[in-house]
């Protein structure tokens, strides 16, 4: 149906780089005790990955097995997934930071016949439920040395070479179970030609990134976005530093000064917000000049869309540069080129921010279920609003059916070689989410403009109604609350009621400072029960609210609790996505107290 760029296997792609590139570094991992990264060449990458898979070969790893995978980014998980690919056999990752409830869900229906463990640790949580698992003939553990050890197996693939296969387009690749917001997980059955399509789309957009590029890997391989970034940066014969934890990213940016990135809008806003809270408690001169900067970036670049310039402006914009900026931008690693960023929208304030101080931020698209990508700005078409035009070989139509028929926007539905074979094991919910001609119905909403650019507007599935009738689309309404930098986190809540009311975590690093500077308890529970501190933050929200949205599209009461939202109290999924019921059945009582009579 597609006529597919070559190559059109993962596997295929590693060896034709390694070939052409053996000396070049492909993996960084941080040594701590150094402070600096270690890096493994192509050619090394390329031998442990030909043991890994003869290894796995006389273990009896065929075409279609399983082969399932507990651990973090890392040079021996991605070792690990492409001997598997190697063997034309399904990869199935999972996170670290999981329920083991969720573990034993995923190999179960993935029929995992080998299952690498990080460490020892998790093995230990989840034993007793392998145990009873007839799929599973084997497992191995990946740190240390000794039988049933990921050394081990290389050093018995070494002495007994298997060659690889280059699997079928059509083959599975890799099975990535999405989040479950709603019910069990679903296994999104990905193709060797759905990965790859996807990864020669991207270096399409940017032309411009090569071998000699770097990247600081932020985002877990085991979400379809991290190993997109994977796979591009292999098909490059670029490098990739795998950031030590959330916490280091600063610490891990100055050491990799990586040219490119990945990202979710999350790090920026923190970055943005970070910025404008330093600014207002320093005062003075410094923050004189950041304005200056800000303002005048943003004077320069309306002059220069109306084919203006002016060299008071210019001048204002040069001298908080050399000030200002060029110290935010050394924070970042001093030579980013640009950063890709999805999995929510971008605000266009901050991304313009980021642009007009020389970080361009490109916002993209797409889901598990496209593998990732399906729309992408870039240095040669793009929209700071928008999500981009289509990527590659791909198609959007906007289904307005499903919204009225005076809509201007409609359901997004996708086509194109990135889309997914289905669900494993569920040909309901395959059927429910693909059209007949091959299409996939997100559940997201948007509108396309004249130039094929794509508009997020809203998620079909999150939207609700309320008494009035009036539709809200919460996930806006809270991307913008946590824009402030008072809020961590919140949810919207409001279905077939009067009003909508918010649930809100503080951030409780810059709540504490108001609480002292207010002769205010230092303990959080103490503190959220003061009317004085409830007042405060109403007013930050609502004033950050009230120039973008509807009265009845803003919440008229809250919630303040202390408890994060967490993947360790099952309220967020592994990509930060709330689980609303969870929520909502949580602090139920509370919130049926806000609309009490």
């Amino acid at each position: 149906m597609y006529q597919l760029v070559k190559p059109d296997n993962i596997v295929e792609i590693l060896e034709k780089t390694v070939a052409k590139f053996p000396e070049r570094p492909f993996l960084g991992t941080k040594n701590k005790a150094l402070k600096q990264y270690d890096w493994i060449s192509y050619a090394d990458f390329g031998k442990r990955v030909d043991h890994a898979r003869s290894g796995l070969s006389q273990l009896g790893i065929q075409k279609d097995d399983a082969v399932g995978i507990i651990c973090n980014n890392s040079t021996d998980w991605a070792v690990c997934f492409f001997a598997v690919s190697g063997l034309d056999a399904r990869f199935v990752p999972m996170y670290e930071a999981e329920l083991a409830s969720v573990w034993k869900y995923i190999i179960q229906d993935a029929n995992v016949k080998l299952l690498f463990i990080s460490k020892k640790a998790i093995y230990e949580k989840i034993k007793d439920a392998l145990a009873a698992m007839p799929s599973l003939q084997k497992i191995i553990i990946m740190e240390g040395e000794g039988p049933d050890t990921l050394a081990e197996l290389e050093k018995k693939g070494a002495g007994l070479k298997v060659k690889s296969i280059y699997p079928a387009p059509s083959a599975i690749c890799i099975l990535i179970y999405t989040s479950g917001t709603t019910g069990d997980p679903k296994g999104v059955l990905l193709s060797q030609a759905n990965i790859t399509s996807n990864a020669h789309a991207v270096t399409v957009c940017f032309p411009d990134i090569n071998e000699n590029d770097n990247s600081l890997s932020i985002l877990p391989w085991a979400h379809v976005f991290g190993l997109g970034e994977l796979i591009v940066y292999c098909l490059l014969g670029a490098s990739m530093g795998l950031a030590e934890s959330a916490a280091t990213i600063p610490e891990d940016l100055a050491l990799v000064k990586p040219t490119f990135m990945t990202a979710v809008p999350r790090v920026f806003n923190k970055v943005y917000d970070g910025l404008w809270t330093k600014m207002n408690e320093e005062g003075g001169l410094a923050k004189t000049l950041f304005v200056m900067g800000v303002e005048s970036g943003k004077k320069k670049r309306e002059l220069a869309a109306q084919g203006k310039s002016s060299f008071m402006t210019n001048l204002k914009f040069k001298i908080a540069d050399a000030v200002v900026f060029q110290k935010v931008r050394e924070k970042l690693g001093g030579r980013l080129k640009g950063v890709m960023t999805g999995s929510a929208m971008m605000n266009p304030e901050i991304s313009h921010f980021f642009w007009d101080m020389g970080v361009p931020l490109y916002d993209a698209y797409g889901l598990t279920e496209t593998s990732p990508g399906a729309t992408m700005n870039c240095p040669a078409k793009y929209k700071i609003g928008s999500v981009g035009p289509p990527m590659g070989l791909g198609k959007i139509v906007i289904d307005k059916s499903v919204v009225g028929p005076d809509a201007t926007d409609g359901e997004i539905i996708i086509y194109g070689p990135n889309v997914m074979q289905g669900y494993h094991n569920k040909p309901e919910a395959t059927k429910a989410v693909m059209t007949p001609d091959g299409g996939f119905r997100t559940g997201d909403r948007g509108r396309l403009d004249e130039e094929g650019f794509l508009f997020i507007t809203g998620r079909l599935k999150e939207q609700f109604k309320l008494e009035n009738g009036k539709y809200v689309f919460p996930a806006a309404i809270e991307e913008d609350m946590k824009l402030n930098h008072y809020i961590e986190n919140a949810m919207i809540y409001g279905e077939g009621r009067e009003f909508n009311i918010a649930i809100v975590i503080p951030d409780f690093a810059a709540l504490d400072k108001w609480a002292a500077k207010n002769n205010l308890p230092k303990d959080h529970a103490e503190l959220l029960k003061r009317d004085e501190t409830k007042k405060f933050l109403e007013s930050e929200i609502l004033n950050a609210l009230k120039s973008t949205y509807g009265s009845y599209e803003i919440p008229r009461k809250f919630v303040f609790i202390e408890e994060p939202f967490s993947l360790e109290n099952g309220m967020l999924t592994q990509t930060m996505k709330l689980k609303r019921r969870v929520v909502f059945d949580k602090y139920k009582d509370q919130i049926e107290k806000l609309y009490a009579k």
